[in-house]
């Protein structure tokens, strides 16, 4: 049986936030809406679209939340036309994925976002092949929800027990803890240490050079 490593990728792989949040103010000013503080908007990281615009606008009807979703899409695809979208990987990301592989670990990505956005994000960076397996919110439920992990344990043909997730928020938290792996925060990312840990986070770490011992300690070769 493999060892899966599970990445979430927007604050834990790559750092999107500035790009993100430029798009959803775009969303949110096409629909007339003021858009919450960095502070509070980038806590919705990691969601899929349509439940975050449901927690930055929980006033608003299912339907606008679907529409400013579609919107935030839009804005986001313009942005990459434009060449405008900042995606860079966090420093120590490629030496963790080098670590990881040389130790035999199966990787994997599960992210909110879509198939198109998280291609072109891989893809950018030269990192696409090396991941086995590629969940999106293309064709799963929301994180906290385990489908996405438990996908990624069957085609990298590992099970819960010998998999962990790594990720920056409490909702990759949740989703690991639901799916039976090991869950480890990653402090570079969007959400703190409180909120790690409220949601099920195993250990902490606050630099990718970190994870390594912590993934092989949760799991023996």
């Amino acid at each position: 049986m493999n060892r899966c490593a599970i990445f979430d990728c927007d604050g834990t792989l790559v750092d999107s936030g500035n790009t993100i949040h430029r798009a959803l103010g775009l969303a949110f000013a096409d629909h007339g809406l003021t858009l919450p503080p960095r502070e509070q908007a980038q806590k919705v990281i990691g969601l899929s679209l349509v439940e975050a615009m449901e927690q930055l606008a929980p006033e608003l009807e299912s339907e606008r939340h679907h529409r400013i979703a579609d919107t935030y899409k839009d804005a986001f695809v313009t942005l990459r036309g434009q060449r405008e979208v900042e995606e860079p990987l966090y420093e120590g990301i490629l030496d963790l994925l080098d670590a990881l592989e040389k130790r035999g670990w199966t990787l994997a990505v599960a992210t909110g976002k879509s198939d198109r956005g998280l291609r072109h994000c891989l893809t950018s960076h030269g990192i696409h092949a090396r991941f086995v397996s590629l969940q999106t919110a293309d064709r799963h439920p929301s994180k906290p929800h385990p489908s996405m992990a438990v996908t990624a344990m069957a085609e990298c043909g590992a099970s819960p027990e010998r998999s962990v997730v790594i990720g920056d928020t409490g909702w990759d938290m949740g989703m690991a803890r639901a799916a039976g792996c090991g869950a480890i925060g990653a402090l570079w990312g969007y959400h703190d240490s409180a909120e790690l840990t409220a949601a099920g986070a195993q250990v902490l770490a606050t630099r990718p050079a970190e994870v390594l011992a912590f993934a092989e300690r949760m799991v023996a070769a």
